[in-house]
């Protein structure tokens, strides 16, 4: 994150003890005792909604009889089998919006079984024994390329693994885990699990990661076809969407992933400067993480603005309400005119808007917002489609990931048709693996 020098923007502001608790665990993990109460709330639904509504199709009901029996180990197997990183997306999957709003509960009482955290309890009781409950199968001979450590590329090259398939992940980052890794509000992911979780999924043998290998400058799809049978690409969204005003390039205004990249990465917390008065720009979860994070760290007023209406904000309303909760205000239907100041930010021009004929434009009513930091959130564009069919900004996908060239398959967020979830791209990832099993083995 560049770092700009601007008399509002400052670290150290406020104590380390108080950082330690704002960015402390969202949600307390269970005990033993508390899953078991959890557990016992579930009906086990024949044909139950919330298996439909989990991307991963993962058993629900019955992992979660299995935790009520007494078997944590059981369920984490039933969760496993159909999501590697079953831990992770227990943290960050938006369950208010996908298994736990399907649940019978939530239709009948509006409290769901807590879905999510009982996912977590099981898939960390095995994680933290350091077992790895699944073993490889026989070799095959065949090597896979995967281009991405991220949620798709780890899926995909755990699958293949398990397959009998030795896989090459390369990664740009320095660090596997790609969205995981750096993508995600620290209080959502604590204690460096993303980096535990991709040394325990690696730990099943059969997977290289070689860092810094960006496709499109250490790599080439072409050399790659030539040397691998089968190529996966998992390159999630590189690039960030310019706001395209006036004063965007004024210091204090920077891509939100950046500033969550880099608040992920940073050891002391205490170092990292935020403004006193900071906007973010955007709808997403990505505007709800790096607004809430920045009031976290210390900022006076910290403000979303958004261009359209609230139902249609991308960020889930249980996320919108997260950042109200922390005093973050929200504002809809309005976008951003202009960045004013000198060299350095000091206000947002803003422009109401309304939708007429289904199109939004601008009412010519404005306002200003006091503003030292000023957060890009409107979204990420792919930054390398290697000559690929494209379907709108993504890369063209059929058939398990298949792309437009023949042995090359794609998934995750660098892919047409997913909802940019790290759930989605863990499906994608693992069905990618076995369409890619099924071509290598000619078929069976």
């Amino acid at each position: 994150m560049n770092t700009p020098h601007t008399p509002g923007i400052a670290a150290k502001r406020i104590s380390a003890e108080d950082l330690a608790e704002n960015f402390a665990d969202l949600h307390a993990p269970l005990d033993a005792h508390e899953a078991a109460v959890a557990a016992d709330r579930c009906y086990f639904c024949h044909d139950a909604p919330c298996i439909t509504a989990c991307p991963t199709d993962i058993d629900i009901p019955l992992f979660i009889r299995q935790i009520a029996t007494g078997t944590p180990e059981a369920a984490a197997r039933t969760i496993f089998d159909q999501n590697i990183l079953g831990g992770m997306c227990a943290r960050v999957c938006p369950t208010e919006d996908l298994c736990e709003q399907a649940c019978v509960r939530e239709l009948a009482e509006g409290k769901p079984v807590e879905i999510g955290r009982l996912q977590r309890f099981a898939t960390d009781t095995v994680m933290e024994s350091g077992v790895m409950p699944y073993g490889r199968a026989a070799p095959t001979g065949h090597k896979v390329a995967v281009v991405g450590a991220g949620p798709a590329g780890l899926a995909c090259a755990h699958r293949l693994a398990m397959l009998g398939h030795d896989v090459t992940v390369y990664d740009a980052h320095a660090k596997a885990g790609g969205l995981n890794e750096y993508g995600i509000a620290a209080y959502k992911s604590t204690d460096d699990f993303a980096a535990r979780e991709v040394e325990w999924l690696c730990s099943i043998g059969g997977i290289e990661i070689k860092n810094g290998m960006a496709l499109g400058a250490e790599l080439n799809i072409d050399d790659l076809v030539g040397c691998f049978p089968a190529v996966f690409l998992a390159v999630g969204l590189g690039g960030v969407n310019a706001l395209s005003t006036p004063g965007d390039d004024k210091s204090g205004v920077e891509d939100a992933v950046s500033f969550i990249e880099t608040l992920r990465q940073v050891g002391d917390l205490s170092s990292l400067p935020v403004g006193r008065n900071v906007v973010v720009i955007g709808g997403g979860m990505t505007a709800v993480d790096a607004a809430v994070q920045s009031k976290l760290l210390g900022a006076d007023n910290v403000t979303i603005v958004y261009r359209r209406s609230r139902d249609e904000m991308g960020a889930s309303r249980y996320e919108q309400d997260l950042a109200a909760s922390h005093g973050v205000k929200l504002l809809f239907n309005v976008m951003p005119k202009a960045v004013h100041g000198n060299e350095a930010a000091t206000e947002v021009e803003l422009e109401y808007t309304s939708t007429k004929g289904g199109k939004l434009v601008g009412t010519g009513e404005s306002l200003r917002l006091p503003a030292d930091q000023v957060f890009r959130a409107i979204g990420q564009t792919l930054s390398e489609d290697a000559g690929l069919k494209l379907d709108g900004r993504k890369i063209a996908v059929r058939d398990g990931g298949k792309t437009s060239r023949a042995g090359v398959w794609a998934g995750g967020d660098c892919a047409a048709g997913g909802d940019d979830l790290t759930v989605t791209a863990v499906a994608e990832g693992r069905d990618a693996a076995m369409d890619i099993h099924t071509t290598l083995m000619g078929g069976k």
